[in-house]
């Protein structure tokens, strides 16, 4: 259904540290970003595919990023491990809990997730699903 999901930040050094510490343990890979005349960016992908892409930038119109209040990604996790490894990860590259790893009943069986904040304070959730999985 996306193409991609793109965030903006204030620091792009400081997000990419965040973003590499919470999506490598979901199996996501950091790729190159071709500069194409626009804003400075880092970019994730499944390495089996091309498609989505997560993207973080420094705003276009050059000022400051801010969250977007109600919004949030969610992060596909391949296990309960995996959700538990990026969300400790995150944690400790400067992310804000906002709901420790533990089992989603009312969201289904076998969801499991965690929520936190980025250091730019997006809202972010990693999700493990049984039913798909």
């Amino acid at each position: 259904m996306f193409s991609h999901v793109t965030v903006g930040c204030k620091d792009l050094n400081l997000s990419t540290k965040f973003y590499n510490s919470l999506l490598l343990p979901l199996g996501y890979k950091q790729r190159e970003v071709t500069p194409d005349g626009g804003p400075p960016s880092a970019c994730w992908v499944d390495p089996t595919r091309l498609l989505p892409r997560f993207y973080v930038y420094i705003p276009r119109d050059k000022k400051l990023a801010s969250i977007g209040n109600g919004s949030m990604v969610a992060f596909l996790a391949p296990s309960i491990e995996a959700v538990n490894v990026a969300y400790e990860a995150g944690i400790k590259a400067g992310g804000i809990n906002e709901g420790l790893p533990g089992e989603r009943p009312n969201y289904g069986k076998g969801y499991y997730g965690a929520y936190l904040r980025d250091v730019d304070g997006n809202y972010l959730h990693i999700a493990f699903r049984a039913d798909i999985n």
